[in-house]
């Protein structure tokens, strides 16, 4: 039986010029052993306009993403309501405090980190990075920003590629999504 810390993953999230794009690899571990390397972690929401990465455990994201889900419905698409209802949500009610991930969402006017502790973090710079290779992600996005021509969808592909060379719970099976 694999035992150990259930590791998941990596997520980043770049607007810019005019277009948002988010990038999850597709790796699954459980402990050090790689279980799944074709895992889909990026999703559009709400009549495809928002755009969602989790990482975390898959049964606690995807917990997140069907509550997340329905305070985008009753919110009518308004990303930032419905980040900052999902994180009351999470915070207070009994069995959600429980669970562990963070959520990336992102639409063309905004981009949101939302965590169980409550937090909705709006970087100022419309760039997110989460999960274990999250931080070697938004670095390698932050520098292709400032130092390339690629668009937002070049700039994820080549962030997930970098941190898939450093983050060994990160691979380059990579999805992204794109507004």
């Amino acid at each position: 039986m694999i035992s150990g810390p259930f590791e998941a993953t990596t997520v980043v999230a770049v607007r810019h010029r005019d277009q948002v794009a988010v990038a999850g690899d597709g790796q699954v571990s459980i402990g050090n052993t790689i279980v799944k390397a074709g895992a889909k972690k990026v999703r559009k929401l709400y009549h495809d306009r928002i755009l969602a990465g989790f990482a975390g455990t898959a049964a606690d994201a995807f917990t997140l993403f069907s509550r997340f889900e329905s305070r985008l419905d009753e919110h009518r698409g308004n990303l930032a309501r419905a980040a900052v209802e999902v994180a009351k949500d999470w915070r207070t009610d009994r069995v959600l405090r429980r669970l562990e991930a963070l959520l990336a969402v992102a639409d063309r006017e905004h981009s949101f980190i939302i965590s169980g502790n409550g937090d909705v973090i709006e970087p100022d710079d419309g760039l997110i990075g989460i999960g274990s290779g999250g931080a070697y992600a938004l670095a390698a996005a932050r520098a292709l920003v400032a130092h390339s021509d690629l668009d937002a969808k070049g700039i994820v592909t080549e962030a997930m590629r970098v941190a898939a060379s450093i983050c060994v719970f990160t691979n380059d099976h990579i999805s992204v999504e794109v507004l």
